[in-house]
């Protein structure tokens, strides 16, 4: 009974020093992607998600220039906060995946996503996916869907433990931009922005939520809140936009990601 009780013991203090560790690792990661003295490396994988021949003709084209546009918005973003750092990301891109990442639950209880979460970040580490280059900062795994036939898709998530994005997006060209803007969400959510739109209905909410929330007239606004997701044009009423450059980057979500003082 003793000796039971003994290696009881001996595994809890085994779990809190793997859990003290990881918490300790997830500061000092979360301390160096925020603390923008180099661009941050953002790897883009792409991957079929529905196994479509659209989906593979369309990542076969796919090309670096593609995703030009992600890097552009966060530079012109970085120059309005006057950042130090002009280029805070640079996106490069890997091999097409064959492997699929863990899908999210459709329970959302703090348990079973903390259980995906873990899954999730274990496959990332362990994928062997044929990129070479520059050790990536961030993975930005994209599940590309035939535009035609993908009615739904799940919804994209952006993990800041692990600094992991999952991409449901189309593989249609003239839809390229608006991945992108899904993209570039999720991604800053990897370095700790929020969403700033309201779950139940998908409006921006205000302020924080509004590109420009000391306009006057207020609505309809011009340009989206790229955390809020949409452009608010009425009080019940939003448009998504079509590239990044109808997205800015809030001042609380510029707070959020250490790109000004939040004091």
């Amino acid at each position: 009974m003793a000796s039971g009780g003994f290696f009881r013991k001996f595994r809890i203090m085994i779990l809190l020093f793997i859990l003290f560790v990881v918490g300790v690792d997830t500061y000092l990661t979360k301390a160096r992607t925020t603390d923008w003295d180099r661009p941050l490396i953002v790897v883009v994988y792409p991957i079929n998600g529905d196994g479509s021949k659209a989906a593979s003709e369309y990542m076969t084209a796919l090309t670096l220039e593609d995703f030009t546009d992600i890097e552009r918005f966060f530079t012109d973003e970085a120059q309005y906060y006057k950042l130090p750092l002009t280029k805070p990301v640079e996106v490069r891109l890997a091999p097409v995946l064959a492997d699929k990442p863990p899908r999210a639950p459709q329970d959302k209880s703090p348990l079973t996503v903390g259980w995906w979460s873990l899954k999730m970040r274990w496959w990332s580490a362990t994928l062997e996916s044929g990129y070479q280059g520059p050790p990536p900062d961030i993975k930005m795994y994209v599940m590309y869907y035939d535009a035609k036939n993908a009615t739904h898709v799940d919804h994209s998530l952006g993990l800041e433990k692990g600094l992991i994005g999952v991409v449901y997006a189309y593989a249609q060209d003239n839809l390229t931009s608006k991945n992108n803007v899904v993209i570039a969400h999720e991604l800053l959510h990897t370095v700790g922005a929020t969403d700033k739109y309201d779950l139940a209905s998908g409006q921006p909410i205000y302020p924080e939520g509004y590109a420009k929330p000391n306009k006057d007239p207020l609505l309809p606004q011009e340009y989206a809140e790229i955390m809020g997701g949409a452009i608010p044009v009425s009080r019940s009423n939003s448009e998504m936009p079509d590239s990044l450059d109808e997205c800015l980057i809030g001042p609380r979500s510029a707070q959020e990601i250490n790109w000004v003082d939040g004091s």
